[in-house]
């Protein structure tokens, strides 16, 4: 169980808990569940709460007892009863269905309306009866007085299929061109349909007639996304609720054309269903990234749950703060809200049990397996164990059990904790221990510049010289962003590429302001204290104040300083852009230098031992420490290489460079020493130079797969 709060209200969501993945098997899955100590105090409301695949609707049944849902694969119903909180009974189908409606207070007759176009009637002991509809069907709802259904779908026609005769009757005909959405109202039983053109019409089943016709999408003239009508739903006999493919839903009261209230979900995405809780005022809406719940009066939201897949559809129990999600999983959510009303009486304990649960945020995948990328197993060494049982593929990586992961990992790093215990017990001594002589200084320990920054920012909102539009928030003081200012992890690299790019552009203190604002913050007191002091002497000794002089003059200087603060403003962001280019592309440089180094060291070992280098840890290591090597050393191996390179060459190919060396030397004059020798420089272009590597690398794996001819040995025959 899982508590989140939003807005001073609690969710509570009942089937949050430790899942086991699909690969195992049953045995296995019950044995690790008994094994761990939060399953055993896990709290199951319902038993077997899930689809094998996709739940696509779920609905409770009129009499509050019964829990119907539908979902693949294969297509199926399930029912569950809320006394034993278990299964009662499952079904399948031939196709999947879009909507289901229960004509009973109870399971015994259910209506499924299918993605093939047939409706299906189910009794207590299985399907009684199975019809077809001219067109695709989107929605359905069953009017008792006249046992009409109605359907809606691809079509203009309202189709009306009478239950007590079997047959159908005259269906009623729209001005649109398509229906997604129906209503009937419990009261007056009006029955209202939304269309893609964005209008609701409403038609009285007695006169068999069409009442009125309401305009949606003249209202939402702003929107990019049509808003065709989405959902319907009504609160009472004269409010009711639109919910349009924009993202926004709209309160109307029957008796006029103009909405109550407008309420836009920012996501952009269509409106699945909209749910009235009608003794808090409350407005539950859901598309499928979100369910909201919102003040019906003001539309501020109370609260929201957050989808990790695509909700399909959602169901309310009345009178209580319970619902029931299906979304595009195997678990079926259970939510409950105490702000929104009681439990429902078959689980009343949970209102005695919420005030004991602790918050625990479940976010892995599975808690015994760790997903690792390819990368990380080769900086584990474990490459080896693909194809193994030990790994499990999965999308771009693995799953590997998390006892050998942390193996793995304290064999590669087998110091990291200690190294992280020494870490920790130098900032409690640092945190306990106290100087004796405390300077009191307003800036952080870390990323000093930045607050510099922004409590300069800070002090032009106060004295107004920054609009108010442009005021931001003091985030020295904001509690989301202290570990910024405190934690060194959190401190800024001033040695990475993207800093050093982005440095002249983002630096809006040069260095003497920031020595100045430094001074200004640590020792303000006093030195404020001693200029008023001084400027209140000399203004009260000052004639020129007196006629205007002193303001004009200072005005005249301040506006000569401020066009030459431009110029060199400008001259040396300049410099500092040359110069930040100049350092990215020297880093960029030498990067590549100890890269080749690199390839030159594995050139050597796969040359010395003849077979290639396993990716173990110790030679990781070994090959970071080749960024230390000294200028010496460094000469040293690429004299061994060039003289190794020399020794494989032919005497033909020695004998040829020779005489092209010698080619190009020619006498100046007769006497002694006065040669000159020609030759061009070629350049070398760094994409070629990396093709000739990776050329090179294939040529030697080459030569590893292919077998020698020496291992192949003749067999003498003898003919007789």
């Amino acid at each position: 169980m899982f508590v989140n709060e939003v807005n001073d209200v609690k969710i509570y969501n009942l089937s949050a808990g430790k899942s086991v993945p699909d690969w195992l098997t049953d045995r296995r899955k019950r044995s690790q569940l008994m094994k761990k100590v939060d399953s055993r105090r896990q709290i199951e409301l319902i038993q077997d709460f899930d689809m094998p695949v996709v739940c696509t609707s779920i609905r409770m049944s009129p009499d509050q007892q019964h829990i119907l849902a539908t979902g693949t694969y294969k297509p199926r119903v399930k029912c569950f009863e809320v006394c034993n909180l278990s299964i009662k009974f499952e079904r399948c189908f031939d196709s999947e269905v879009v909507t289901f409606e229960s004509i009973n207070e109870d399971y015994s007759k259910l209506i499924f309306l299918q993605c093939d176009r047939f409706i299906e009637i189910h009794s207590a002991s299985g399907r009684h009866f199975r019809i077809r509809i001219p067109r695709f069907g989107r929605d359905m709802k069953y009017h008792k007085p006249s046992c009409d259904l109605y359907i809606v779908g691809t079509t203009r026609d309202i189709y009306r299929l009478n239950l007590e005769r079997g047959q159908f009757l005259q269906p009623f005909e729209t001005e649109a061109s398509c229906l997604n959405a129906c209503e009937v109202n419990p009261e007056h039983h009006l029955l209202v349909v939304g269309s893609k053109e964005g209008t609701v019409e409403a038609w009285d089943p007695r006169t068999k007639a069409r009442c009125a016709t309401l305009d949606v999408a003249i209202k939402l003239s702003a929107s990019k996304t049509f808003p065709s009508i989405s959902a319907i739903s009504f609160k009472n006999a004269l409010q009711m609720g639109v919910g349009t493919a924009s993202g926004h839903v709209l309160l109307y009261d029957i008796r006029s054309k103009e909405p109550l209230l407008i309420k836009d979900h920012l996501n952009k995405l269509p409106i699945k269903r909209i749910a009235f809780n009608p003794n808090h005022q409350t407005v539950y809406t859901l598309d499928s990234a979100m369910l909201k719940l919102w003040d019906e009066t003001t539309g501020k939201p109370t609260a929201y749950i957050e989808s990790t897949s695509e909700f399909n559809d959602f169901c309310t129990i009345p009178s209580t703060g319970m619902f029931f999600l299906a979304q595009e999983d195997v678990k079926m959510l259970t939510y409950y809200v105490p702000a929104m009303g009681p439990a429902p009486r078959w689980c009343s304990f949970l209102d005695n049990l919420t005030e004991e649960i602790e918050s625990e945020v479940v976010e892995n995948l599975y808690d015994d397996y760790q997903f690792i990328t390819q990368k990380e197993l080769e900086e584990l060494g474990l490459e080896h164990l693909i194809g193994t049982n030990l790994l499990k593929a999965y999308m771009h990586g693995y799953f590997i059990d998390v006892r050998l992961y942390n193996r793995a990992k304290a064999v590669v790093e087998p110091f990291a904790f200690d190294r992280f215990r020494k870490e920790k017990i130098r900032q409690e001594i640092e945190n306990e221990r106290k100087s004796r002589l405390q300077i009191q200084s307003k800036l952080p320990k870390v990323n000093q510049e930045l607050a510099l920054k922004l409590i300069d920012e800070q002090s032009k909102t106060k004295t107004g010289t920054v609009k108010k539009a442009k005021q931001t928030p003091n985030l020295l003081e904001d509690t989301r962003f202290k570990a910024m200012f405190e934690n060194t992890d959190f401190a800024i690299n001033k040695n990475a590429e993207e800093y050093k790019m982005l440095a002249p552009v983002l630096n809006r203190l040069d260095k003497s302001k920031l020595k100045e604002l430094k001074k200004r913050i640590e020792v303000a007191p006093a030195a404020d204290l001693q200029a008023d002091e001084a400027k209140a002497h000399e203004d009260s000794d000052n004639d020129e104040d007196l006629f205007g002089l002193d303001s004009f003059n200072n005005e005249r200087d301040s506006s000569d300083e401020d066009a030459s603060s431009d110029e060199e403003y400008n001259k040396e962001f300049a410099k500092d852009m040359k110069k930040a280019y100049k350092d990215v592309k020297k880093q960029r440089a030498a990067e590549a230098e100890v890269e080749e180094e690199l390839n030159a060291v594995n050139a050597m070992e796969t040359e010395t031992n003849g077979t290639v280098s396993t990716r173990m840890p110790h030679i990781n290591e070994t090959k970071k420490s080749i960024k230390m090597i000294p200028l010496s050393n460094k000469f040293e191996v690429n004299a061994d290489r060039l003289q190794r390179k020399a020794m494989k060459i032919s005497l033909g190919e020695r004998v040829r460079r020779v005489q092209e060396l010698n080619s190009n030397i020619t006498d100046v004059g007769s006497s002694f020493g006065n040669r000159q020798m020609a030759f061009e420089t070629k350049k070398v272009n760094r994409d070629q130079k990396k093709r000739e590597l990776q050329m090179k690398k294939h040529h030697e794996e080459r030569k590893k797969l292919v077998r020698p001819i020496q291992s192949l040995k003749l067999k003498k025959v003898n003919f007789k």
